[in-house]
């Protein structure tokens, strides 16, 4: 409680301080927000605003819950989430942030997460979309398609070990003194010798009992989902033009400047190119903004800390993105400070992949062609063709988990204790 009554005088005067650098510059505040407003326009609105429609379609059909009884024998074991924790890895790695935090909050909601799993699974499913990462940061910002894939080796490969990391976080509260909010785990045991058709027979049925429980026609379920995600999309949107202005107002008054100053000293003790300070101190505040200074960073920079300055940016996600999070957090009961943890520790374990992977990479020709330079730059383009490359990538990924979760059956059924010879 002193920590907030002392926060408070602290962040008044900073929000005065602002509001009078934009009386002082006011035409440089509004050339920031209209980029900002583009960003969100342009880009933000066209490539997240199907996925919220869609994924709260989906929740409203009971899509999740049968995903959930499917998924659950890998993502338990993994992850120590539930099932429906799959459905949202996919739909967050594919449509970006903030989707993941937006289905965590809506399956908190619907009593299918407790506080601790919430906060496992929002730690790694907050991710770059492999649409931004392949066509805006590898061919637009780099020029070069052949480094969108180990970017995405260490971006994806990051959150995942993030997930992994995350598995023990809360343990000891979770434990049988802490009751989960979600389905418990037996119940989602077919039964004895009939795992394969009784779990699916399991998934359909929670599907249609969540269906039932809903009780919206098509029609109430439709209109819902596109008020609440013209919401959620207009804070994203306030949030984007807010850090705009915020950045410019700290250029102008020199604080930027200061922050690439102090950010260069501490990467060249570190033994790191100090001009990378501007990609980082940059993206430390806004995720398209850092990418593009790592990507437009002086030729004698290393291409290597180039790319890993823009996967640190990447996975860290920016404050812009940060809040966006928090302010869909609110109100669920999870913790904003797991999460930022989490993103620190995906920042520097993207930043190492990228540089532990590319001597090896570069030694085997590991890479795209140019082929991939040009399909990326036509997603970035062609809005529509990027939301049916998403479409693909998310059936592709919950195919994928579908065939490793039906192998974790399998083997459970086969190293199972008392089975007969």
């Amino acid at each position: 409680m002193i920590l907030k009554k002392n926060y408070s005088p602290l962040l008044g005067v900073l929000f005065a301080g602002c509001m009078l650098l934009m009386m002082m510059n006011p035409a440089s505040s509004l050339d920031a927000a209209l980029r900002g407003l583009s960003v969100w326009w342009d880009v933000l609105f066209p490539s997240l605003f199907p996925f919220f429609v869609i994924s709260e379609m989906m929740l409203g059909f009971g899509v999740v819950h049968l995903f959930g009884a499917l998924l659950d024998p890998l993502m338990r074991p993994l992850f120590n989430i539930p099932g429906s924790g799959g459905f949202v890895a996919a739909m967050g790695y594919v449509s970006g942030y903030p989707v993941g935090a937006r289905l965590t909050a809506k399956l908190r909601e619907q009593g299918l997460l407790n506080r601790v799993e919430g906060e496992r699974l929002v730690a790694f499913t907050t991710s770059s979309d492999p649409i931004f990462l392949l066509g805006a940061v590898s061919v637009g910002f780099f020029h070069d398609a052949s480094l969108g894939l180990i970017l995405a080796l260490a971006h994806y490969g990051g959150g995942l070990i993030v997930g992994l990391l995350m598995s023990f976080h809360g343990r000891q509260r979770s434990s049988p003194a802490g009751p989960s909010l979600s389905v418990p785990h037996k119940a989602l045991q077919p039964p004895e010798g009939a795992e394969g058709a009784g779990r699916l027979r399991l998934a359909l049925r929670s599907m249609a009992e969540a269906r039932q429980r809903d009780g919206r026609s098509v029609g109430e379920l439709l209109k819902g989902a596109v008020q609440s995600s013209l919401q959620l999309i207009i804070v994203v949107g306030g949030l984007v033009v807010f850090f705009n202005v915020l950045m410019e107002l700290m250029d102008r008054a020199g604080i930027m400047s200061a922050l690439f100053s102090f950010t260069g000293s501490l990467l060249s003790l570190a033994g790191f190119p100090a001009e990378l300070s501007a990609a980082l101190v940059s993206g430390l505040f806004e995720v398209t903004l850092g990418a593009r200074s790592a990507g437009a960073a002086t030729a004698s920079v290393p291409l290597q800390f180039k790319v890993a300055a823009a996967a640190w940016v990447l996975s860290w996600g920016g404050l812009s993105v940060h809040a966006q999070v928090a302010s869909i957090l609110n109100g669920t009961g999870l913790r904003y400070l797991p999460f930022m943890a989490a993103r620190l520790v995906h920042a520097f374990l993207s930043a190492g992949l990228v540089l532990l992977l590319w001597k090896p990479a570069a030694r085997s020709g590991f890479g795209l062609d140019h082929s991939a330079a040009t399909a990326a730059a036509g997603f970035t383009a062609a809005p529509l063709s990027g939301l049916a490359a998403s479409l693909s990538w998310l059936g592709l990924l919950l195919g994928t988990a579908l065939l490793l979760s039906l192998l974790a059956v399998l083997l459970h059924r086969i190293t199972r204790p008392g089975r007969r010879q």
